[in-house]
């Protein structure tokens, strides 16, 4: 009811819809998407929703950045910072993991890795994280026993079991989105498939009553060895099966405890099952369960970082983080390979957005534009009688292809930019000047300019080229910028031009193409 007459956003597990939002609509989350999203959760998790807690807090903590951000006119980058930072404070709010929190930010909403938004989303995290500590104390969410550093031999099943459940991972990822279809192509109206999730829910719980509910004491038990056997397997097949048919038929919850319990429970199986096997390599079944919990987040969510630092962070088991280092990139290696998209990109690809991960530098942060602007550009001089440079480009001579120019005066200082169709105007008198056709100061370009923020210039400004200057003389033109000086500047490899042919600049190709 409350996603009917409320929102539609409140369905569903709340980070993709964050990513959207972000992605396609400059971070703005409605307003109700703050209250609706918080209590359809609670209502759905507290008559035994197999969900975890952490989605839908995350999700109204980057709705109520996201609605300051409104509140405050800030613009779309500024918004998108404090929906982060909303996010990263639920998380770590809920399991009192501070890095992990900003960790899984960066990676799955911010898409960058800048000191304007790392500052702001650490600092949120920090805060959110003093307050749980002065209200719940500053133990582990999960605690384990003392566990010991494996050895090498132990490395390599931790490898192989991450290794195995990436594909575990995959498989959960697929079958979720085909129960989302089978939904999708009923002839019910939406507003009713969560319902028919919680018969499907009603009925497994019955049966394995542990499977109602977050669920974070069965995760507890996984880590601490005291859920072993077929209980334990148990609870991982029948958590599995309520778990993605209820989130299947968008009922509002989060998928982060649900695959730390399904992980937790089926690494601990496997890990016991290699101890008994292999005695001598000195496997944990506990450490197996805690790399089986990261590993199945970091398959299923492509975020491994944010997996590897959460395991430490929620345990405070130090000595496992190679463990985890080691199951986790296997499992992000084997699910990536089957599948560029993730459990939480999923949606939005099928939706048409392209979700980019590869983080890398850009390249026109590193150019400053003397780098790649023309030097010694043609230029007009303010005092010629524009029927003179019209004879001047009809006969073609050199430079009078060019689709901009510098205006100087006398002195050389720098006037203005004309444009090709500026002086091919027929409405034009005959008397008229160069300076004449001068609208508005020139938008310059300093040569020790990086050529991103030059770039930027010209969008805002509207224009296709700019005189470049020094910032000692600003008035003398050195060089002039082009719209294709900085595309093909993209295409520079480790600070030389491109091993594809030369293109030519667009001041000598017309204003339409």
């Amino acid at each position: 009811v409350m996603a009917r007459c409320g929102s539609a956003a409140i369905r569903g597990r709340g980070i993709p819809e964050a990513m959207e939002q972000v992605l396609l609509n400059e971070s703005v989350i409605p307003a109700r998407v703050t209250l609706l999203k918080p209590l359809s959760a609670a209502i759905s998790i507290g008559t035994g929703g197999p969900f975890g807690a952490e989605g839908p807090i995350i999700a109204t903590g980057g709705a109520l950045g996201s609605l300051v951000g409104q509140l405050l006119r800030m613009d779309a980058d500024d918004r998108k910072v404090l929906l982060a930072a909303g996010a990263a404070a639920g998380m770590a709010a809920t399991f009192g993991t501070p890095v992990s929190a900003v960790l899984l930010a960066i990676e799955l909403l911010l898409f960058e890795y800048r000191p304007r938004s790392l500052i702001p989303v650490a600092f949120a995290a920090a805060t959110a994280t003093a307050v749980r500590v002065a209200l719940v104390g500053p133990a582990a969410m999960f605690p384990m026993g003392a566990t010991a550093a494996p050895g090498a031999r132990a490395l390599v099943a931790f490898v192989l079991l991450g290794a195995v459940l990436g594909v575990v991972a995959h498989g959960i990822t697929r079958t979720l989105y085909a129960i989302e279809d089978l939904f999708a192509h009923s002839h019910v109206h939406w507003m009713w498939w969560p319902a028919i999730g919680a018969v499907a829910v009603g009925v497994v719980g019955l049966i394995a009553p542990h499977t109602l509910g977050v669920g974070y004491d069965n995760i507890q038990a996984i880590l601490g060895g005291s859920l072993l056997g077929p209980a334990l397997l148990g609870l991982v097949v029948w958590k599995l099966v309520s778990w993605i048919i209820s989130l299947g038929s968008g009922t509002s919850g989060g998928t982060l405890a649900p695959l730390f319990t399904i992980g937790g429970g089926a690494g601990a199986v496997l890990g016991t099952l290699l101890a008994r096997a292999l005695p001598g390599w000195g496997l944990d079944p506990r450490v197996a369960g805690l790399v089986g919990m990261a590993a199945m987040f970091a398959g299923a969510s492509h975020a491994l970082l944010a997996s590897v630092v959460f395991a430490v962070e929620s345990t405070h088991q130090t000595a496992a983080l190679v463990p985890l280092l080691a199951g986790c990139t296997a499992a992000y290696l084997v699910a990536r390979l089957m599948s560029p998209t993730s459990i939480m990109t999923e949606k939005l690809v099928r939706r048409g957005t392209r979700v980019s991960v590869d983080y890398v530098t850009d390249v026109l942060d590193q150019i400053y534009v003397r780098d790649i602007a023309t030097p010694n550009p043609v230029s007009l001089r303010a005092s010629q009688a524009v029927e003179d440079v019209r004879d001047w480009i009809a006969a073609r001579e050199p430079g009078s292809a060019h689709q901009g120019f510098p205006v100087l005066d006398e002195a050389g200082r720098l006037v203005g930019v004309v444009t090709r169709r500026d002086l091919l105007d027929l409405d034009l008198p005959v008397t008229a000047r160069v300076v004449d056709l001068v609208k508005a100061p020139a938008v310059v370009a300093f040569d020790d300019m990086p050529a991103r923020q030059a770039a930027t210039r010209m969008v805002r400004a509207g224009v296709g080229r700019l005189p470049v200057v020094r910032r000692d003389a600003p008035e003398c033109v050195v060089g002039i910028l082009s719209r294709s000086d900085v595309l093909q500047a993209t295409d520079r490899s480790r600070g030389r031009r491109g091993a594809t042919a030369p293109v030519a600049s667009d001041e000598g190709r017309s204003e339409s193409a």
